[in-house]
């Protein structure tokens, strides 16, 4: 069976204009990446809620605070690497210590900025994100969780940090699908193992547990949209039941899905832990599937470390 696949900024473009039509609070702001972030339709159909501040992703978020402490609801939009590093300071100070409602738009996250070159490739935005007080973080799987996302997130009263890929990937949650912010999705029962998944991973997570379950190991598939506030019930639940838990993510492992997962277990029911992601390093140019395949975030790779957990405590 053939899976669609589309890109998630898609579904990210396509929400935000249906949204526009419905609230004339919404404005969008870009960093002059408006065609590669889709934000040009926006443009199109509303040009006086448009704002392109040219590179600089300080003014981007400094001007946002600005539109939000004036009654709007501004979705700041830049590429990931730029905007988290750039202008983090304003971010912490204008934004989240200042508690203004605006929502910090990464583009071309992860593994989508391949053939844009090393230095492009964001895998530590997550972990900047996740360490501003009061910042809410979401990172959807797919073009279809997106449209949801960027809907919760014009509802959400507050900071909140989205993350957007580029590039086409397949489309695996499905519009009947529970979305809430701080809520993670149950995807699939199992006693031996949790795979906890977040963003565009989702979809080898789901590919591994079938090929676990083919060995017989029986997986619990949590999907965590909402990488904080991160679902400590649900997880420690899951952990509960299976006493193995392996965190899946297109980010470091170094403050993202699997820090904050690692964090809940530790405080609240401490069992074997794995982290599938990307290790302490910097990306590197290629297309995205060669990225996947040269940072191990396959299905290959999370069953083998599934396997190596269950094995070791069999033999303990």
């Amino acid at each position: 069976m053939t899976v669609q696949q589309k890109a998630p900024r898609e579904g990210f473009s396509e929400a935000l204009i249906r949204l526009g039509h419905q609230h004339e609070d919404l404005v969008v702001l870009d960093a002059d990446c408006a065609k590669s972030n889709l934000t040009n339709l926006f443009k199109d159909q509303f040009p006086t809620r448009f704002f392109n501040v040219g590179i600089s992703e300080c003014d981007l978020v400094g001007t946002a605070a600005g539109l939000a402490i004036g009654g709007k609801i501004p979705f700041a939009n830049a590429y990931a690497n730029f905007l988290t590093g750039r202008a983090f300071d304003q971010m912490r100070i204008s934004v989240c210590y200042s508690n203004n409602n605006v929502k910090i738009v990464g583009h071309n996250a992860g593994t989508s900025a391949a053939q844009e070159g090393a230095t492009h490739l964001p895998l530590e935005d997550i972990s900047l994100m996740r360490s501003l007080p009061r910042m809410t973080v979401i990172v959807p799987a797919d073009s279809v969780e997106m449209e949801k996302a960027v809907e919760a997130a014009y509802h959400f009263e507050g900071p909140v940090y989205l993350r957007v890929g580029k590039l086409p990937v397949p489309i695996v949650t499905k519009k009947e699908d529970p979305f809430e912010i701080g809520k993670a999705i149950k995807y699939r029962d199992g006693d031996d193992v949790t795979l906890i998944s977040t963003g565009i991973m989702l979809d080898e997570t789901f590919k591994a547990a079938e090929q676990l379950s083919q060995k017989g190991i029986q997986a619990d598939v949590l999907h965590i949209h909402t990488i904080k506030p991160i679902d400590v019930a649900a997880i420690v639940k899951s952990a509960s039941k299976t006493g193995h838990v392996v965190t899946v993510e297109e980010h470091s492992i170094i403050g993202g899905l699997g820090s904050a997962v690692a964090e809940v277990l530790a405080e609240n029911h401490p069992v074997p832990l794995k982290r599938v992601g990307t290790q302490d390093r910097f990306g590197v140019s290629g297309k995205m599937h060669e990225l996947l395949d040269f940072f191990q975030l396959r299905a290959s790779r999370i069953v083998s470390d599934v396997e190596e957990l269950v094995n070791s405590a069999l033999v303990k």
